[in-house]
């Protein structure tokens, strides 16, 4: 059983026919969420197409989660898939991370520098 299936309903912050969301208990950022499969998924590449059309509703309803208490001025939207990709639970979730100005001295490249030294061109 994933630890994901373990987490009470009642800690959720929303849910949708396919997935649940939860503020993430390591946060990167102020607002940062998780959005988790309700069915164990093991990445992205995993879901059907119903469940990636869900997605999109799940993370447009994220975005207006995180903005009824932060006023971000941008955002990261990050799936790891696979062990060398960094995922750690092996269940599908998508990170919503909300992004502020002045959080990072230069943000410029953004998701281009999860691999290191690679993300300048």
């Amino acid at each position: 059983m994933s630890v994901f299936q373990q987490i009470d309903p009642q800690h959720y912050v929303f849910e949708t026919d396919y997935f649940f969301a939860i503020y993430d208990r390591f946060p990167v950022s102020p607002g940062h969420l998780l959005i988790i499969s309700k069915a164990l998924k093991h990445d992205y590449f995993s879901l059907d197409e119903m469940e990636k059309n869900d997605l999109n509703i799940a993370i447009k309803c994220g975005k207006k989660e995180v903005e009824k208490q932060h006023s971000p001025s941008g955002y990261n939207i990050g799936m790891n898939c696979g062990e060398d990709a960094g995922q750690t639970v092996m269940h599908f979730h998508c990170h919503i991370i909300p992004r502020y100005k002045g959080d990072m001295e230069n943000p410029r490249g953004g998701i281009r520098h999860c691999v290191e030294g690679k993300g300048y061109y």
